[in-house]
């Protein structure tokens, strides 16, 4: 009876238990920080990728980096998913966050070793993200989000580790811009919706100078008929979201017919209709009709006569930023038109060639909500890279003006932070202070790796570092990223929003612990088809 084998799982499961584990994890989430130490700070390197369709991806964004990385272990998922999460919520800080967690695991490593319990390990990891935030909270300084050059600076040090940073200046304007024209304020409640009013339009040629806010809306359309107007002042702009054609019945329905006569009938009587339709328009007076569906020939020639431009097939998110742009209203029927949906908001309406595609603008208006933002450059890959950077830079100035807090960047808060929490520790008793201790550590990673990064000597550096925040008043001492000297954050400008900061803390630290936990890996194998055919040769 002894010597029977139980087994309880299927064969072609692989499972793993215990220490083997956690050192495992550890190690893969150990392998994504490296995969993108190098891209932190001013002094950043570029990765390229090649995705499975042949593209090329060139950045040094940790979130576009990871995206595109094939992984097959399962903490290594994990880790990816975090970048991605930081990105979506605050848009910056993608590389650090993986870095720390990356760092967090690490020091984690040694008291398993130890074989201290997990839990104990997460316990103090928990005092700790709770303390980390209260100091953060004690550093920050409030900023006044009127104060252009305030803000123009703490744009300028997130583009700052960037490809971006040759035209920081340029670039700085132009999110600053951006987020500024799509700022709503909604009876008490601020909305800054960059994703649906902020669109980014990439035209290869020309150089990145050219790159600019419009005070309105592009659309890459060109006007429907040759005869139309391409160049309209102070447009009265009509928006439809149906179709300016002949309405064919929902269900399939065939005509009998008689009569010859009848069938001229039919034609007039769709004929009838368009000419109804576009009356419905004419009678307001626009200069300028956007439709999201078709326009048919012959309502293009009543539209003409009556001296309108038409543009049709329109994006529906295009027509809700013209919409916010020039403060028309987007109507679904021609009869239903009134005075007050027609947007008198623009100042300009021109259809220009750009390259070799026609572009039409509404620029020029009163009090834009929605804006485009025309990116111009030498490839298709330099201009994506851009687009990402001004993304980040767009999020920046968003968590700014929704949590006007400001910390100085360049590693100093890591340092002050961990400073607070070795202190802390020291008044702490029992095991926890070690674990505790050691997120102080993993914390000083940050600086260290700005300073590998731009090939300085790391541990002198970090020494006198460390040295400098046990004075009093040192908390805005960092490292200068370009040359990896020390230095004041606040009189070089470096400056991050308290979100980013806080949502970096608590992802990175959230997933150490998350990763912690894992004592027990069983995957099932997707080989069971082949195994079967194969006579089923057992686990492998």
């Amino acid at each position: 009876m002894m010597g029977q084998q139980v087994l309880v799982l299927n064969q072609n499961v692989k499972r793993e238990s215990g220490r083997k584990v956690q050192t495992g994890n550890i190690n893969a989430a150990k392998t994504i920080a490296d995969v993108i130490r190098t891209c932190l700070g001013p002094r950043a390197m570029m990765k390229m990728l090649l995705d499975p369709t042949g593209g090329i991806v060139m950045t040094n964004d940790g979130n576009a980096i990871l995206r595109e990385i094939q992984v097959q272990h399962p903490a290594a998922k994990s880790m990816i998913e975090i970048s991605r999460t930081q990105d979506e919520e605050v848009g910056d800080g993608t590389t650090s966050v993986i870095i720390l967690a990356g760092e967090m695991l690490s020091v984690a490593e040694q008291f398993l070793e130890q074989q201290m319990h997990p839990t104990i390990i997460i316990s103090a990891y928990r005092r700790a993200l709770e303390d980390m935030l209260d100091t953060l909270k004690d550093i920050s300084t409030p900023v006044d989000t009127s104060d252009r050059s305030m803000m123009l600076k703490i744009v300028h040090s997130a583009i700052n580790t960037k490809a971006l940073s040759r035209w920081s200046e340029l670039a700085c304007s132009i999110a600053l811009d951006a987020v500024r024209t799509v700022e709503l304020e909604d009876n008490g409640r601020k909305e800054i919706d960059i994703k649906k009013y902020a669109k980014v339009e990439k035209v290869p040629g020309g150089i990145i100078e050219d790159s600019c806010v419009l005070r309105g809306v592009m659309v890459n359309k060109d006007v429907t008929h040759p005869r139309m107007r391409r160049l309209i002042k102070e447009p009265r702009i009509v928006l439809l979201d149906c179709s300016l054609e002949y309405k064919k019945g929902e269900s399939q329905t065939d005509i009998e017919i008689s009569k010859e006569e009848d069938f001229a009938r039919i034609l007039q009587m769709e004929e009838e209709f368009i000419q109804q339709m576009c009356e419905d328009v004419i009678r307001l007076k626009p200069d300028l009709l956007f439709t999201e569906k078709g326009i048919s020939d012959l309502a293009q020639h009543y539209l003409m006569k009556a001296n309108i431009t038409a543009i049709r097939r329109v994006r529906k998110t295009d027509n809700n930023r013209i919409a916010r742009a020039c403060g028309a209203r987007i109507v679904s029927r021609t009869d239903e038109l009134r005075e007050e949906d027609v947007g008198t908001g623009a100042g300009l309406f021109e259809v220009k060639k750009i390259g070799d595609e026609y572009f039409a603008f509404v620029t020029e208006c009163k009090d834009p909500k929605a804006c485009t933002i025309l990116l111009r450059g030498a490839s298709k890959e330099i201009l994506a890279e851009v687009e990402r950077n001004l993304q980040d830079a767009m999020q920046v100035c968003r968590n700014v003006l929704l949590e006007p807090f400001l910390l100085p960047g360049g590693g100093a808060v890591e340092m002050s932070v961990s400073k607070r929490l070795t202190e802390r520790s020291r008044s702490m008793t029992g095991v926890d202070q070690w674990p505790y201790r050691a997120v102080a550590q993993a914390l000083e990673v940050i600086p260290r790796t700005l300073i590998q990064n731009c090939g300085a000597s790391t541990i002198r550096a970090l020494t006198s570092l460390r040295a400098k925040h046990t004075q009093e008043d040192s908390v805005c001492w960092g490292v200068d990223g370009e040359t990896g000297c020390l230095s004041d954050m606040s009189s070089l400008g470096i400056w991050e929003p308290l979100a980013v900061k806080a949502q970096t803390y608590k992802t990175a630290v959230e997933t150490a612990i998350l990763l912690l936990r894992i004592d027990d890996i069983v995957s099932g194998h997707k080989k069971k088809d082949k195994e079967q055919q194969m006579g089923g040769s057992g686990a492998e």
